[in-house]
């Protein structure tokens, strides 16, 4: 028998071979004492390379000293090995997951002698990691040690330190690296506007959340939501169900109608609670009001419709969408058949699911399987 080997692992091993010898090794590195003796015994040296460090660090990512020992010993015992970025940016992800913060340092460092730059995202990774844990200061001392590591402060990296200020609730640090982000020339993006929006609703700060999208408003920096539906979307987000209920009803009385992400997150949101009756009632209204409906919107109004029996209006929902251009696919049809079988309307049930074959729509779901099984069952 012939040994296939992966053009891609340059090991010359087979795919089954080379992926579990990478197994292997990281089940060595995670629990073995002794790693480097262990893996020094392997006889490994023509298969360490880039790809195979990586894909154990990245395998070992909640080892965090372990995979620093593993970094070192594939680079002083094998002479051929170069680590490139990849690497060693993996190996900075694993240590700050880790709260490795000083030989993180070691590394970055390492990088820095090696003229190797350090990318957007993983600087964004470690500030959000220095926030989770409470480290304020030294998210903001790498913020203003970027430079030094050939690394811009993009728009990426102020949303990250954003998030680690709101994190310890300091909002006003927070807006006053808004007011420096503009001053810098970098625009705030949907991101930048939702993490303090969503902040400040969360501590129960409403006011100061609409204000600040005022004042933004004011200086030419229109968020690229509307300021109400980031509203809505941060009182959703902090549990304020009521009030999120409230902005859209005042909305909807003034003739507004919200975004339809910020709407389908609302009514998935307000039918978890149990309110459903609320969520037809306000489709209705919105659709009235010129809210164009996507594909979610429908699954999701289909559903609960479905759900509390009210299946007449669940077909208006689905008629609607498919006048609309929407292809019927099983998971927006196949909540009506299992309303109609659980109130045995066997033949009706059967009749629409016809209609669904000649609309071009799928029928192998396992949502339909499980409907007709019923239909047979009770029937």
């Amino acid at each position: 028998m012939t040994t296939v080997s992966n053009p891609r692992n340059n090991s010359g091993l087979s795919n089954d071979d080379y992926f579990a010898t990478i197994h292997h090794i990281s089940n060595i590195v995670r629990r073995d004492i002794y790693m480097e003796r262990t893996l020094n015994k392997m006889r490994i040296t023509g298969i360490v390379n880039s790809e195979l460090v990586y894909r154990v660090l990245r395998s070992c990512c909640h080892s965090g000293i372990e995979s620093f020992r593993f970094f070192n010993w594939a680079r002083t015992h094998h002479a051929h090995y170069d680590p490139t970025t990849l690497e060693f940016e993996e190996l900075l992800k694993t240590l700050a997951r880790n709260r490795h913060w000083e030989t993180m340092w070691k590394v970055a460092h390492q990088m820095k002698t090696r003229n190797l730059p350090i990318s957007p995202s993983v600087v964004s990774f470690i500030i959000e990691h220095y926030g989770k844990n409470g480290h304020i200061d030294q998210a903001v001392e790498l913020f203003n040690r970027l430079k030094n590591f050939n690394c811009s402060q993009t728009i990426e990296i102020y949303n990250s330190l954003l998030v680690a200020l709101c994190e310890i609730k300091n909002f006003q640090g927070a807006y006053a690296l808004i007011r420096r982000m503009i001053r810098k020339g970098v625009v705030p993006d949907k991101k930048t506007y939702s993490i303090l929006v969503n902040a400040w609703c969360s501590a129960g700060k409403m006011r100061e959340a609409q204000e600040f999208l005022e004042e933004m408003n004011r200086k030419g920096f229109n968020p690229p939501v509307r300021g109400r539906d980031l509203l809505i979307d941060g009182l959703i987000n902090a549990g304020y169900l009521e009030s999120a209920k409230g902005l859209v009803r005042k909305m909807t009385k003034e003739g507004f109608v919200p975004d339809v992400g910020t709407f389908n997150c609302l009514v998935e949101a307000v039918c978890k609670s149990g309110e459903i009756d609320f969520c037809i009632n306000l489709f209705n209204d919105v659709c009235r009001l010129g809210l164009c409906p996507d594909t979610e919107t429908y699954k999701i109004m289909i559903t609960v419709a479905s759900k509390i029996g009210r299946v007449d209006e669940a077909f208006m929902i689905l008629h609607r969408s498919i006048e609309e251009g929407h292809r019927p696919f099983p998971s927006l049809y196949a909540p009506i058949l299992k309303a109609l079988c659980r109130r045995g309307q066997f033949d009706d049930a059967f009749s629409f699911f016809a209609d669904m074959k000649v609309e071009g729509a799928s029928t192998k779901s396992t949502s339909l399987h499980y409907a007709n099984k019923n239909v047979w069952t009770w029937r």
